[in-house]
């Protein structure tokens, strides 16, 4: 894994600053510990911090073609790398290093930007046509790997794997986008394809970037798609695809130069993961878990249960951070105003891996794509009930429904009834956060007035319309495939991995076994009440049943207790003092009561007031001071 900078200037006369591209590559040293390298060709440069991981002898970058008229800088891993490299030399292209990367460079003499549609593994890179002028960047099918640009106002292209590398360029405005700020509290992060910074975007999954004759164009090269089509009766078949597409994609992440392991919380997803490596490495698998002094955020016992069964060599930890100290260096590392508290767990899981392997196997995406959160249940059971009660009878149920209190179980789902389905799907997302009543509440009146026709939801139905299956919840799979895995899961994991030099690698998110996934039947993911249904029956026989029949406990941290102890005096001292206020977002009566209601016990505001804090972590980094000033902490 590695973190990749560079420019492209679009006046042929502008030489790249090299001081400048060296800033922005080295901001990323985290990301590439073991090498860096620059490659600075009039109006384009290219840079490159190295984590090795293949080809540790020659695999150094920015690497060239024979004749250096293409160069690349690639951030991931090309899993199918060695075929592509049998196909390319078979067509004659010569290749001088065992690398992965060095199929980019053919690959793209061979195939152009249609490149990224041949390659199966996670990735974000740049390719410079010294010889056509023209750079292209790209990014994976799911968005495993992050890539930011900007235009910088028509001049050129500055790219970066984080955020905080593209505006290391001097002429990338660090002006902060309101909207944003609004998308954030409901959501808990800033979505694709806007980021915090007016002035920086999100390159989206699957799309490529051409920048060439003073132009810049986008382009979609892969579509998920759900059929909505599948033969239920046919379950066995459905379950030997998957078992071998699983190990198939767990086998081929298995590459590697350096040490490698896998996380491992005693649950589906990675138990899943953890099981097909078990059964396709020589050796003991290693696994890594942690947990918190907190009984109700501890899976480490599960794990370890797994770990015995599977025969793994695992190493677990039960962790008590200084949390205030803590925070504001992965707020660093978050490149963004983040919310998801997992994050800290997810951080912790890194560490104790990396102490053991430099790559790591992490069982995300299961809960997407195979219906694993009680949302997907109750996506399925509102269905249910608009078919049975009809049009008439759903409104008459949510009109009684407002009647009712949010804490009676059930009344929200009812009172969804009166929606349309798409709007009920996107809300859900952002339960217990700031929705809409509760910001506008919260915020000064100028800033209000200045989101005011801003609304968050309108991508979440967007993606709801455009899937072709009639089944209410693949549509919500969808939506939750392009937004919440995307933005939240895979940036909390590709993020806090990195903060510690470690790669984490995504089988379930393999494109072969997620488009498999879409074409599999609701009835073979949701049933008996639980989601995963599939996933489960994969793992009969291979761990002990009651792993298989836990409910979900969800990656989480005891944030309220932290918010109530440590957190208290740093969170009280940054959320109820005049510069929080000063910033001219948030009412401070507002912010005030959100404190003394969760302070006393009245309310729990963890969530909200987590969301505050770093956001106020981020203002204070990337606004008011120098970044940097975090990463040496």
């Amino acid at each position: 894994m590695c973190g990749i900078a560079g420019m492209f200037l679009f006046d042929p006369t502008r030489p790249v600053d090299a001081r400048a591209l060296a800033s922005m590559t080295d901001v990323l040293a985290h990301r590439g510990p073991d090498g860096r390298g620059l490659h600075i060709d009039g109006p384009v440069g290219l840079g490159h911090r190295r984590l090795s991981i293949i080809d540790l002898e020659t695999g150094a970058q920015p690497l060239g073609n024979e004749d250096g008229s293409v160069v690349t800088v690639f951030n991931g891993e090309i899993y199918n790398f060695r075929d592509l490299r049998a196909e390319l030399e078979g067509r004659g292209h010569h290749f001088r290093t065992r690398t992965d990367t060095e199929v980019l460079v053919h690959g793209y003499e061979e195939w152009g930007e249609h490149l990224p549609e041949h390659l199966r593994g996670m990735f974000a890179f740049a390719v410079w046509d010294q010889r056509r002028k023209r750079l292209l960047l790209a990014r994976d099918r799911l968005g495993i790997k992050p890539l930011h640009y900007s235009t910088i106002g028509g001049k050129g292209v500055v790219f970066g794997s984080e955020v905080k590398a593209v505006v290391e360029h001097p002429d990338v405005s660090r002006t902060w986008r309101r909207d944003a700020v609004d998308a954030y509290l409901a959501l808990q992060y800033v979505p694709t394809p806007m980021t915090i910074f007016a002035d920086v975007h999100k390159l989206p999954p699957a799309h490529v970037l051409v920048a060439e004759g003073g132009q810049v164009r986008l382009r979609r090269y892969w579509t998920l798609a759900f059929p909505g089509d599948g033969d239920a009766w046919r379950e066995d078949e459905y379950l030997d695809r998957l078992d071998t597409l699983l190990h198939e994609a767990v086998k081929i992440r298995l590459i590697s130069d350096v040490p490698l392991g896998a996380f491992l919380s005693g649950v589906i997803d990675s138990s899943a993961v953890v099981a097909a490596m078990a059964a396709t490495s020589d050796a003991p698998v290693m696994t890594t878990s942690v947990g918190f002094d907190e009984q109700a955020y501890d899976e480490v016992e599960h794990a370890r249960e797994v770990a015995r069964h599977l025969g793994c060599e695992h190493y677990s930890r039960t962790v008590t951070p200084d949390i205030a100290d803590l925070l504001p260096r992965l707020a660093w590392h978050l490149d963004e105003p983040f919310s998801d508290s997992s994050a800290v767990p997810t951080y912790f899981v890194s560490a104790v891996a990396r102490e053991k392997v430099t790559v790591a196997l992490s069982g995300d995406g299961g809960d997407e794509l195979w219906a694993g959160y009680a949302r997907h249940r109750v996506e399925r059971a509102e269905a249910q009930a608009r078919r049975w009660l009809g049009s008439a009878g759903s409104h008459a149920a949510a009109r009684v429904a407002r009647l009712l209190p949010l804490s009676i179980k059930g009344a929200r789902s009812l009172r969804h009834l009166g929606l349309p389905p798409d709007e009920a799907c996107a809300q859900k997302h952002v339960y217990g956060l700031f929705e809409r009543g509760l910001r506008n509440r919260l915020y000064t009146p100028d800033f209000a007035a200045d989101v005011r026709g801003h609304d968050p939801l309108v991508p979440f139905r967007s993606i709801w319309a455009s899937c072709p299956s009639p089944d209410p919840v693949d549509r919500a799979l969808l939506v939750d495939v392009q937004t919440y895995l995307l933005d939240d899961i895979l940036t909390k994991v590709d993020r806090m991995s990195m903060a510690v030099s470690l790669e984490a690698r995504v089988p379930l998110l393999d494109h072969h076994l997620v488009e498999f996934a879409a074409s599999v039947p609701m009835a073979l993911k949701i049933q008996g009440g639980r989601g995963k249904h599939l996933l489960r029956r994969f793992l009969e026989g291979r761990v002990p049943k009651h792993i298989i029949e836990r409910p979900k406990q969800g990656f989480a941290a005891p944030t309220a207790d932290w918010l109530r102890g440590p957190l208290a005096p740093m969170a009280a001292d940054l959320l109820l003092g005049p510069t929080f206020r000063a910033r001219g977002i948030f009412s401070a009566p507002a912010v005030g009561r959100l404190w003394r209601e969760h302070q006393s016990r009245q309310h729990d505001h963890r969530h909200r007031l987590w969301s505050l804090l770093m956001l106020e972590l981020w203002f204070r980094q990337f606004v008011d001071g120098p970044a940097q000033v975090a990463m040496s902490a």
